[in-house]
């Protein structure tokens, strides 16, 4: 039995045939569409390093099942930069040495992305190391995240920012 499925993944309209109904999103995002960012840590939803966000609202894509979400829009961390224009997360990823190995780094950002668009994020450390406590970095760069996700937060807040994340052309 085949299971056909359409998914807008970084904006653009993906349709799959799923020749089993238990592949999960994870696997269908890495093996069917070639998107490989997200990452198999755990395969259990503890580590964190598949997240991705499902309709705006960031998931473990390892434990959600690709067909239960047919007709969904999915952003991946290949979806958040503009060409070469790096997603004020990621920009502040970078500007605060919030990775080292890189391997949690795309769900670290992307959980950040979502916990931002949350209003989670706000001012306060410890609310950010909350909100991120479900991303494991194995080589303990929270500091480094921490910050980057306080700095993201403020700079998509500044009134030069686009809902997007981009600077307004008045900024540029």
């Amino acid at each position: 039995m085949s299971f056909p499925i359409t998914l807008t993944v970084n904006g653009v309209s993906r349709s799959l045939v799923l020749e089993d109904a238990r592949v999960t999103l994870l696997d269908a995002l890495r093996e069917r569409l070639d998107l490989t960012g997200s990452k198999k840590g755990c395969d259990r939803g503890q580590c964190g390093a598949c997240t991705v966000l499902l309709d705006g609202v960031r998931i473990n894509a390892c434990l959600a099942l690709a067909v239960s979400h047919d007709g969904a829009s999915i952003t991946t961390i290949e979806g958040l930069a503009d060409g070469d224009v790096l997603h004020p997360v990621q920009a502040a990823f970078v500007a605060h040495d919030g990775y080292q190995c890189g391997f949690c780094t795309p769900g670290q950002i992307m959980s950040a992305v979502g916990l931002i668009r949350e209003g989670q994020a706000g001012d306060d450390p410890e609310r950010v190391r909350e909100g991120m406590s479900g991303n494991l970095c194995r080589c303990g760069a929270y500091a480094g995240i921490t910050e980057a996700v306080l700095a993201a937060q403020a700079a998509m807040n500044a009134p030069d920012v686009l809902p997007g994340g981009n600077l307004s052309e008045d900024a540029a």
